[in-house]
């Protein structure tokens, strides 16, 4: 029997049509620890259950979120609720102190859909009054732990009462991080190397890793929505591609843009960046980063990998797994991580840094 006070489901959210993969995904990890689970969906979210009727926190915890790939955020929920539309408090609260929680802060959250998007003129009127009451009751409060209360909103009178932890979750709301595309920038796709560049460098290393003077090569990169963002860091780049640079970008000096194919050029000497958007098989795409790594031409780089319309978990995790055997049969030590960011859309982001 599920428990109605300790949290027995495993909720995350993905990018609409997207949830199959992110499945996938948590199905990988409840099959490594062995926990029986059972599965539920909806237009952008996600969840697992144990058939057990025991909490989750273990295999919620031992999936750390950094390492999920589609997830953009991941909870320990409760069963979820159906809220009478004369009172929509009342259940809520009562299941906040059955389950004995406390939290230092609660977020209203919906699926990023444009029905999700309706719900907040409701969320607004209901968030004061309902903050007001949970710290009366003290489950609301100044010190606890850094814990979250995560309020996941599929309906008016559907929600999900959800925990997270800190160092093990998004610190986004609904785990997307929204930037402005820069004007001056050539095309939107420059938003995706900086969100790249949010998601794997800590901003306190910005200074020292994306520091002004280092040398970068962008694969693929006209018309230069990536090579903007190098430029903007003060980087020189060689900017590799047939095709034609924004004039605007040119004159900045920083730009040496040679008309080759970027799968066979090869840099003078060693970069301090590599980044590719190339729009390719990611097999192919794979080689080609596999080649600039295992001959250290790079310390660092991110690329994206163009993925199949069906069973997308399986091509990432071949691919990846394919990576890390490369590297480690040639002896080179690196870091690899993997996201499906918000400013991607049928592909992922990897980032590899060499530790030698």
């Amino acid at each position: 029997m599920v428990s109605e006070t300790v949290p027995t489901s495993w909720l995350v959210y993905c990018r609409p049509g997207f949830e199959s993969d992110a499945l996938a995904e948590l199905q990988h990890h409840a099959a490594l620890q062995g926990i029986p689970c059972e599965s539920s969906h909806g237009e952008g979210w996600v969840s697992l259950t144990r058939v057990d009727g025991e909490a989750v926190n273990d295999l919620h915890r031992q999936a750390a979120f950094k390492k999920l790939i589609f997830a953009r955020q991941s909870l320990a929920a409760l069963p979820a609720l159906t809220l009478s539309r004369d009172d929509r408090l009342t259940a809520i609260l009562e299941q906040v102190k059955a389950s004995r929680w406390s939290f230092e802060e609660i977020w209203h959250e919906t699926p990023d859909t444009n029905d999700g998007k309706a719900l907040a003129g409701l969320i607004k009127a209901l968030t004061k009054p309902l903050e007001s009451m949970l710290k009366k009751r003290g489950a609301l409060r100044r010190s606890a732990g850094a814990r979250r209360l995560h309020i996941f909103w599929t309906d008016g009178d559907q929600v999900q009462l959800a925990m997270s932890f800190p160092g093990n979750r998004s610190d986004l709301i609904n785990g997307i991080r929204r930037l402005r595309f820069p004007s001056r920038a050539p095309s939107r796709s420059t938003l995706k190397l900086e969100e790249a560049w949010h998601e794997f460098i800590p901003r306190d290393e910005w200074d020292v890793r994306l520091a002004p003077h280092m040398q970068a090569a962008d694969l693929g990169a006209a018309p230069g929505g990536w090579t903007w963002q190098l430029v903007q860091r003060g980087m020189y780049v060689y900017a590799i591609d047939n095709g034609p640079m924004e004039s605007q970008l040119m004159k900045t000096g920083q730009i040496d843009h040679l008309k080759e194919d970027g799968f066979t050029w090869e840099p003078p000497q060693r970069l301090d960046w590599l980044v590719c958007d190339i729009v390719d098989k990611p097999v192919r795409v794979l080689a080609m980063v596999e080649r600039w790594l295992i001959r250290k031409w790079c310390k660092e780089a991110i690329f994206n990998l163009k993925l199949p319309m069906k069973k997308r978990w399986d091509e990432v995790t071949r691919c990846l797994t394919a990576l890390e055997e490369s590297l480690e049969k040639a002896g080179v030590h690196a870091n690899v991580s993997c996201r499906h960011l918000y400013h991607d859309r049928e592909e992922v982001t990897v980032h590899v840094r060499l530790r030698d």
